[in-house]
């Protein structure tokens, strides 16, 4: 079985680990460990009667809903199969421009859906010094005041207005963009592409989301998962928020129904648990901090801080052979960062988890680092 190039992928670890994939306690996908919560389970089977039913291809009462959540009308809102079919189609609008900057290093799925369309993409490098510092990072609240400065330089070279496309937080660094940081560059540039599939995580009044203007820019598409915050990425929900004229022609583009009835059922009934939002932004900061403070302690080890439910993870040792130890030895997976070519074997990221298996992570890296 080949080495997977997501996290996640429990039947390559239990073969490796030779154990079952229930066996197999997971932080290389960044999934909230809380979820899904009840509102899903309640909704999948109050609609399973439908499932001899098409479902709306127009997605009405779910667009709806979301609309609400957001502050906007339901056109401006198109819901996906994940937000990785929206980027799809985030991708073949970018490659239609001279250039796209992309921030590196990147969630791979971006180089992938822009070389799909044969996009000319621009690498606009994150990293900092050679000790793997990223530039401008505030260890209190990850926010970056100047990170984007990377951009300026290919700026200057640009001759004709491209595309841009980046995420907020970013992965796999885990830094915040101040929204005053990345408005400048709605006006330099002709799509603008912001990636918040992990803003959810932050609670309203921390986060830096650019949907408060989103009416104001017809250039600028917002992609926004479902999946994560929720924990239910089997489900398969993302949605985008653009221009309805946009999102128009992306629903010409694609397949009729690509949203499943439960899922969209499920996306309904999420954006209104507010009980399971307030206890997900009551767990993230403490856990976050025991899982940065313990993976600190641990000489080789440097953790970045991070706004998102996630750390990268800067080792002295050869990470890809850190994963295989964690998983032959502890029965733990880790995500190595080898589909980040920036990255390579020197870090890794891990998920935050509950506390007393963030602690399990850290003992049995203690272990195997002594």
């Amino acid at each position: 079985m080949n080495q997977p190039k997501h996290g996640g992928n429990l039947a390559w670890a239990a073969t490796l680990a030779g154990c079952p994939p229930s066996s197999i306690l997971d932080f290389s996908a960044s999934i909230s460990p809380l979820g899904p919560p009840p509102s899903v389970n309640a909704a999948i089977l109050s609609h399973l009667g439908e499932l001899r039913n098409y479902p709306d291809p127009s997605y009405s009462s779910l667009r709806s809903q979301l609309g609400q959540a957001c502050s906007l009308p339901p056109e401006w809102i198109l819901p996906g199969n994940g937000a990785a079919e929206l980027l799809t189609w985030a991708g073949y609008s970018l490659s239609t421009l001279p250039t796209t900057f992309l921030l590196t290093p990147a969630f791979g799925d971006y180089r992938r859906c822009l070389q799909t369309f044969g996009a000319t993409v621009v690498d606009c490098p994150l990293l900092g010094d050679e000790e793997g510092e990223f530039l401008g990072v505030d260890e209190a609240t990850a926010k970056t005041p100047s990170g984007l400065d990377c951009l300026v330089p290919k700026l200057q070279q640009q001759k004709a207005p491209g595309g841009l496309l980046l995420n907020n937080p970013h992965n796999p660094t885990g830094q915040l963009f101040s929204k005053t940081e990345i408005l400048p560059y709605l006006e330099q540039f002709a799509l603008v592409v912001v990636d918040e599939a992990f803003m959810d995580f932050l609670p309203p009044g921390d986060q830096e989301s650019l949907v408060t203007v989103i009416q104001d820019y017809p250039n600028l598409v917002i992609l926004r998962s479902l999946t994560k915050f929720y924990s239910m990425p089997g489900l398969r929900l993302g949605y985008a928020i653009a221009h309805p004229d946009r999102l128009q022609r992306w629903q010409q583009w694609r397949d009729p129904w690509p949203v499943n009835i439960l899922a969209a059922a499920a996306g309904e009934a999420v954006v209104q648990d507010i009980a399971f939002q307030e206890q997900t932004w009551a767990w993230l900061p403490p856990a976050r901090s025991q899982l940065f403070e313990g993976l600190a302690g641990i000489p080789g080890l440097q953790p970045l801080p991070s706004a998102a439910n996630f750390l990268l993870v800067r080792s002295h040792h050869s990470c890809s052979q850190l994963q295989r130890d964690l998983l032959t030895r502890h029965r733990i997976l880790i995500r190595d960062c080898l589909s980040f070519p920036e990255l390579g074997d020197a870090y890794f990221r891990v998920a935050v988890r509950l506390p007393e298996e963030n602690q399990r992570l850290i003992a049995a890296l203690a272990d195997i680092l002594s």
